[in-house]
């Protein structure tokens, strides 16, 4: 298959489509919990699914609907996952407080990472050596896999009039590519860094300052989801106010509003080319978007419940 497209959410189902069609071709059941994340390996080989505790892998292209591998290890909700560029490990982050490694050749984790607080999302350097968490007390830590330590903690100053019992905001998503690492909170402010700045330890107690920082949607609106496209140069960030927002990474000026769905939008991910969107929403849809005319091109509709995730690679290598 050249292109895999995969979404899922609270109908502890896992459904694949043609994307050009919306055709769902195939239907895993995942009958634990809801679905809270996917992401296919860079082969195209895998899908892996985080709920709540686990984690479960399915073979795409074989045709029994049974995971091949359970993962074990977290103790609440999975909430975000990826793999390393050769697929042979997987990264997660759980509302546990944790952050765990896999090696995919064993149903175990290898390493675990407290980051003392639930755990939102997690993101995987370009350099393959440190992992970026973002938790539900605020910070940004990043995480030195050779030493297996956290070497910075950012906490960034958030302007919100509503903030935690510890005076901060949960960050929601992060997300990080060559020269880009940005954080964004669950009151849709938006923190923008140079990797390799973020990757110092603070220097006198100063405070790491991000280079650009903007509230992505209005006053009184959850941000959900925010992702770098692969080019680079665009910043897609979803939200409670129905809308996927995409932004300029070169000013951080928003550039389009991508606004048909009726509900909540959770999860976006990019086509390859970064000319195509996908989106999940509550409104129990995902819809597939050009981005060059700003239009939706598809809708893909059966899920009965709201779609949370979804998990698309379109790459040809």
């Amino acid at each position: 298959m050249s292109v895999i497209l995969a979404t899922a959410g609270q109908d502890d189902k896992i459904r694949f489509w043609e994307a050009p069609s919306g055709v769902c071709s195939r239907i895993l059941r995942y009958a634990d919990s809801q679905v809270n994340c996917l992401e296919i390996t860079p082969d195209k080989q895998y899908l892996a699914a985080g709920g709540n505790p686990h984690i479960r892998l399915f073979e795409i292209n074989n045709a029994s609907n049974q995971s091949i591998l359970t993962l074990e290890g977290h103790t609440g909700n999975v909430t975000s996952l990826g793999f390393q560029r050769n697929g042979r490990y997987l990264y997660s982050s759980s509302e546990d407080g944790t952050v765990k490694l896999w090696d995919l050749r064993s149903p175990t984790y290898s390493r675990s990472f407290d980051s003392k607080g639930a755990v939102n999302s997690v993101a995987l350097h370009p350099n393959q050596a440190q992992i970026i968490s973002g938790d539900q007390n605020g910070s940004i830590k990043l995480w030195d896999l050779g030493s297996s330590k956290c070497i910075n903690d950012i906490i960034p100053d958030s302007h919100s009039s509503s903030t935690s019992s510890l005076g901060r905001v949960a960050i929601q998503s992060v997300d990080v590519s060559n020269d880009t690492l940005i954080a964004a909170n669950n009151h849709a402010e938006v923190f923008v860094w140079n990797p390799n700045d973020a990757s110092k330890t603070e220097n006198g107690g100063e405070p790491i300052r991000p280079k650009a920082k903007f509230r992505a949607h209005s006053f009184g609106a959850y941000l959900l989801h925010a992702k770098i496209s692969p080019d680079g140069r665009s910043l897609v960030t979803t939200s409670s106010d129905k809308t996927a927002r995409l932004f300029d990474t070169t000013n951080w000026q928003l550039t389009q509003t991508l606004s048909q769905h009726s509900k909540w939008v959770w999860d976006a991910v990019f086509s390859a080319d970064s000319s195509y969107l996908v989106t999940a929403s509550s409104d129990k849809t995902a819809r597939l978007w050009n981005l060059r005319s700003g239009a939706p091109v598809r809708q893909y509709t059966d899920h009965e419940f709201a779609v949370t995730c979804v998990a698309l690679n379109d790459s040809s290598t």
